[in-house]
């Protein structure tokens, strides 16, 4: 594919804008993402991604903007000195690297973590994807199961008989 500025390259560049739902892309040479300062320049290289001052920008560094003192802090503050006593993890590590290091430290950093993952991710509980089956109310048998110990046990035996009964046709299927 040839460069869509210039006509002369080959085309190694490839932009994708996104602007009111509508797709445009762009195939260009090195020289043209350069020219248009899509790329950095030879006697200006890249800077190398800096993963820890991401994961404090997305966890609660003081946005661009934000005074200080503002959310950030507030996290801070409900962090200092915290300390696993498992894993032996600071608050200040976990958010200078963004993993909690075991189960213990949700509870240990709670009073942190919740305003965290309500901003995140707008609540702080779970609120995903649920079975099939539990919207149907799950899977009968284990209490079909009880109901007839019960039955038994109060020698109650029409009711077990039944139970029984009902219990063989769920778990040979339908047909």
């Amino acid at each position: 594919m040839i460069c869509q500025r210039c006509g002369q390259h080959p085309a190694t560049v490839h932009v994708t804008d996104v602007v009111k739902k509508a797709r445009r892309a762009q195939h260009i040479c090195e020289a043209c993402a350069r020219s248009h300062q899509l790329l950095p320049t030879p006697d200006d290289p890249a800077q190398p991604l800096n993963l820890p001052a991401l994961v404090q920008l997305v966890f609660g560094a003081v946005p661009p903007g934000e005074p200080p003192g503002g959310v950030a802090a507030a996290l801070e503050d409900l962090g200092a000195g915290l300390v696993c006593p498992e894993c032996g993890l600071k608050y200040s590590e976990f958010r200078a690297e963004g993993r909690i290091g075991c189960p213990r430290d949700y509870d240990v950093f709670r009073a942190a973590l919740l305003p965290l993952l309500e901003r995140i991710h707008r609540h702080t509980r779970y609120a995903g994807k649920v079975p099939k089956s539990a919207g149907r109310g799950g899977d009968p048998l284990p209490d079909l199961l009880a109901r007839l110990r019960r039955a038994v046990a109060g020698e109650a035996y029409e009711e077990a008989a039944t139970l029984r009964d009902t219990i063989r046709a769920q778990s040979e299927g339908p047909g």
